[in-house]
């Protein structure tokens, strides 16, 4: 058994993984436009207008990135409960609390050992 865990405390991580996972992967979806090039268009969208366009831009590539690392995170996870490795720390090889996999289910480092 991974961890300190119950299988039922597996199920629920793993099911709260697997909703994150979606949702994570509905909102890239959703966002794609945000992230396309902003066209150089002066004659329908002046310089500030642009430039603020621009700004929402960046700032959605921004959270993009952040929602594939996040995707990756919960891959990882996933995976390790495959192998028999959910629960244990990466680090130190100590079961990481329940509690703090409640708050991050994707959480790989008990939190003796998290930066």
């Amino acid at each position: 058994m991974p961890g300190d865990l119950s299988d039922d405390q597996i199920r629920t991580l793993k099911k709260l993984l697997l909703t994150r996972q979606s949702e994570l992967k509905k909102l890239d979806a959703d966002g794609a436009d945000w992230r396309s090039p902003v066209e150089l268009d002066q004659q329908s969208v002046g310089r500030l207008s642009r430039m603020d366009a621009m700004q929402q831009q960046e700032m959605a590539q921004a959270e993009a990135r952040r929602r594939v690392s996040d995707i990756a995170r919960i891959e990882i996870a996933l995976n390790r409960m495959g192998d028999d490795e959910y629960g244990w720390c990466a680090e130190c090889g100590e079961p990481i609390a329940y509690k703090r996999l409640e708050i991050d289910p994707a959480a790989h480092l008990c939190i003796g050992c998290a930066p």
